[in-house]
């Protein structure tokens, strides 16, 4: 798993997605592209940004297509989570606070130092292993154009010191 926290912006040509947990609760995520959504998947690296349950799969989503340029009738928007799954404030700042916890006992802190270990780790020149950190957008860019397995996390890294 590696994470990391955008400063800002947006990293172009991706795909969204809508996911599912077992639990029931549905989100979008976004992927470099569909291989990188399967290896993500495939490796384990997919948790829910609801409860943080690990069985994640895609749901069913409709496409997104253009209509006709004299369609007689709008398009239908088709809403990405019921009210019966809509997760509560309470709820969010609960699965929140799980994921925070999760990673960092799970994994190393690197600090500004994220997307260099991240290539090391992605080209094998450093051990194996979970870390989050931070890093310049240009830079997280990088490393999923690349396909170095980054995403943002819902939360800014405490700062660890000496």
């Amino acid at each position: 798993m590696y994470c990391i926290r955008r400063a800002g912006g947006y990293v172009h040509q991706m795909i969204s997605f809508s996911l599912k947990c077992e639990k029931g609760h549905r989100f979008d995520s976004w992927f470099a592209s569909a291989e990188a959504f399967d290896r993500l998947e495939k490796t384990g690296h997919l948790v829910c940004a609801v409860c943080g349950d690990p069985s994640v799969s895609k749901a069913v989503m409709a496409p997104s297509v253009r209509p006709a340029r004299k369609a007689a009738t709008p398009p239908v928007p088709v809403p990405a989570t019921s009210e019966k799954t809509k997760p509560s404030p309470e709820q969010i700042a609960t699965a929140m606070a799980e994921i925070r916890k999760n990673v960092e006992e799970n994994s190393d802190y690197v600090g500004g130092s994220f997307a260099s270990e991240a290539r090391a780790i992605h080209d094998g020149d450093a051990p194996e292993r979970a870390i989050y950190g931070e890093a310049k957008i240009e830079d997280a860019r990088s490393l999923i154009e690349d396909g170095v397995a980054v995403t943002p996390l819902p939360f800014i890294p405490r700062r660890k010191t000496n």
